[in-house]
């Protein structure tokens, strides 16, 4: 599969999730942790996009801070979205373990607002793949 192939398939599997986040919103259901599954499995596959755009091999991880710093050895623009790494531990750990009564509940919008925008970003890039 060519990279660019690579990275659309992998925008398509993101808006899935984005799709699930929005109705989970919308519908006030489902639990945290099934939300920020959701988050960092949409991140997860944008990320790996942008790095499959600019020709990169990706890592197969779940670590969107590994992620992120693979992008980020030429890319400042990428701080804007970095607070997503904070969803990793939503890929392993959170899936089988509960949030602690000390967590925070999730701020869905603004969760689903950041995904859409490293969304958009990907999407700029997949449209002109010579700017990643």
């Amino acid at each position: 599969m060519s990279d660019l192939k690579c990275a659309r398939t992998l925008v398509l599997a993101a808006e899935r999730d984005l799709e699930v986040l929005q109705l989970m919103l919308e519908h006030s259901g489902g639990s945290d942790e099934v939300f920020g599954f959701h988050v960092q499995q949409a991140v997860e596959k944008l990320l790996k996009a942008w790095l499959a755009i600019r020709g990169e091999t990706y890592p197969l991880t779940h670590d969107l801070e590994l992620l992120f710093e693979a992008l980020a050895l030429e890319s400042a623009e990428l701080e804007v979205f970095r607070s997503l790494s904070g969803y990793t531990p939503f890929a392993v750990i959170h899936r089988y373990e509960a949030l602690g009564p000390q967590e925070p509940p999730t701020d869905r919008a603004q969760a689903i607002l950041r995904s859409t925008s490293l969304l958009a970003r990907v999407r700029e890039l997949l449209d002109n793949p010579t700017r990643a």
